[in-house]
């Protein structure tokens, strides 16, 4: 017999969604070096882009870039938890999507890093 609380849809789905994301966030935090990384990096930035941000939309495209990380981080991790699980053995697909996986965050640091220099050329020499 299905589980009638998984098929429920509208708000009765939003408790157990939530549920289910911060099951994620804990299994990223727990198993993930690199989310915990990027976590603490994220976390110590946090206030230096208040002091940064010339504007509000500038403080917010900080932001983004490191919650683009996180979610890139986390998306890359889901990948290769299932790329493991479904075929543990050597796969050059299964290795390619992996690296795929792993170029992602790679773009998504990249994007991040520029934001943040012109950030930091905007504050001190422009």
């Amino acid at each position: 017999m299905p589980n009638i609380e998984k098929n429920t849809s509208g708000f009765k789905r939003l408790p157990r969604a939530t549920l289910c994301s911060l099951k994620g966030y804990k299994a990223a935090w727990i198993y993930e070096s690199g989310f915990r990384q990027y976590t603490v990096v994220s976390l110590t930035l946090f206030p230096v882009a208040y002091l940064l941000a010339k504007s509000f939309e500038h403080f917010f495209l900080l932001i983004g870039t490191l919650v683009f990380l996180l979610f890139a981080e986390i998306v890359n991790s889901a990948l290769e938890a299932l790329a493991d699980a479904v075929m543990p053995e050597y796969n050059e697909l299964v290795g390619r999507a992996k690296d795929l996986g792993s170029a992602a965050v790679f773009t998504a640091l990249l994007f991040a890093l520029l934001v943040w220099l012109h950030g930091l050329y905007t504050y001190f020499i422009a």
